[in-house]
């Protein structure tokens, strides 16, 4: 596991630590490019707020947005989050590693 992978999984395991976050990813994460409105249906958030939320996302790299018309789509970046998944199986196979080690020694 590299600094560099560590550095860049960080960002994106900071934006997901929030459920509204989290929640505006799954619905991003269904393929299709929303709006401001339609991401803001259901949440018991205001506007502004889910607007915060996905500056927060932005800045991790996890959506983009265009411009159609007088609304912002955005859209969700997959890379970041094949990244992230990445960093976690590598941290996985070290702990199953750890443990291997840990069980042949308590059985021995």
């Amino acid at each position: 596991m590299t600094a560099l992978a560590v550095k860049q999984s960080a960002p994106v395991f900071a934006a997901l630590g929030d459920p509204t976050r989290l929640r505006l990813v799954a619905r991003l994460a269904q393929g299709e490019p929303l709006s401001i409105s339609q991401l803001t249906e259901g949440e018991r958030v205001t506007r502004q707020a889910i607007t915060k939320h996905l500056e927060v996302l932005a800045d991790a790299g996890l959506v983009t947005d265009r411009k159609r018309g007088r609304e912002r789509l955005y859209e969700l970046e997959a890379a970041p989050l094949d990244d992230a998944r990445r960093y976690l199986d590598q941290v996985s196979a070290q702990w199953d590693k750890a443990i291997a080690r840990l069980r042949a020694l308590v059985e021995r």
